[in-house]
């Protein structure tokens, strides 16, 4: 199976992606996904709401260049990233990254490669709505910190 990079508003099913990756593949020995959602937090400053926004064609082209790095240093055989844009509320389902492997460590590894990569260097754009109003989101430090654990110096996009 090609790799999938989807960027899109409605919901996904994880498994119904995961069969697919699957599917007529009998080298597949690993599979690992992630699934990131939008989480509460909880208090004052609570997330009542989650807005994404993305430049279509330059996202993509950004996650094939990430999904070509992960191919490179690890051995994968499939990858999916899904990452949803518009309004999404607490428990909503964000982003699916899931790749499979012959093997579990590359699967792991990959997996983490991808998600620590897409959570600093893909060009989203987040706002958080709390209680107190809305704000814009950045990578937080130790966003930045995983990825440089590969060797990939963060380089992250200037908020809107």
């Amino acid at each position: 199976m090609a790799d999938a990079i989807r960027i899109q508003t409605q919901d996904f099913d994880v498994s119904e992606e995961l069969a697919l990756m699957r599917r007529g593949d009998g080298r597949v020995g690993a599979v690992c996904c992630f699934v990131g959602t939008v989480r509460e937090a909880g208090g004052a400053e609570a997330v009542r709401e989650m807005e994404l926004e993305h430049y279509p064609g330059m996202t993509e082209s950004a996650i094939a260049k990430m999904v070509d790095e992960a191919r490179r240093r690890f051995e994968v055989l499939s990858s999916t990233v899904i990452h949803r844009v518009g309004v999404l509320a607490p428990e909503d389902q964000i982003v699916l990254v899931a790749v499979t492997s012959p093997h579990r460590r590359h699967a792991f590894e990959a997996c983490e490669f991808l998600m620590d990569y897409l959570k600093t260097q893909a060009p989203f754009w987040k706002k958080e709505t709390t209680h107190s109003g809305a704000h814009w989101v950045d990578a937080r430090d130790s966003d930045d910190a995983a990825l440089l654990r590969w060797g990939i110096q963060a380089s992250n996009a200037p908020t809107p």
